[in-house]
């Protein structure tokens, strides 16, 4: 499924959702889009965000796995965690980026 986010400045960032062997819900696509829009106000120049879902073979407690992969203006960023739900995998995720985000932008800024 694809989302397209407008931001402020006329620029759209694309939310792809990649749900791997089994079928997202609106609503899980409704809380990603949500989620990972926020991170552009830590860094302006987020082109496309690809989220990953799938479910660990293993059926244990923490089998839910998300990674998100942020496309920004010379570079990327990558999360990756696993949980007992997506919500919670994209939520650890989403924090992740937000710090890579920041190091990002500082550095970006240095040179």
């Amino acid at each position: 499924m694809l989302i397209q986010e407008q931001k402020k400045k006329e620029v759209f960032m694309e939310i792809r959702v990649q749900a791997i062997h089994f079928d997202a819900s609106e609503q899980l696509h409704a809380f990603i889009q949500k989620k990972v829009s926020k991170l552009d106000q830590y860094f302006d120049g987020i082109l496309k965000a690809e989220v990953t879902l799938k479910v660990v073979k293993p059926e244990t407690a923490n089998n839910k796995q998300a990674g998100v992969k942020l496309l920004v203006r010379n570079g990327e960023c990558f999360a990756e965690k696993i949980n007992d739900s997506f919500e919670g995998a994209i939520d650890e995720c989403v924090e992740a980026l937000e710090k890579q985000l920041v190091k990002f932008k500082e550095k970006s800024r240095a040179k």
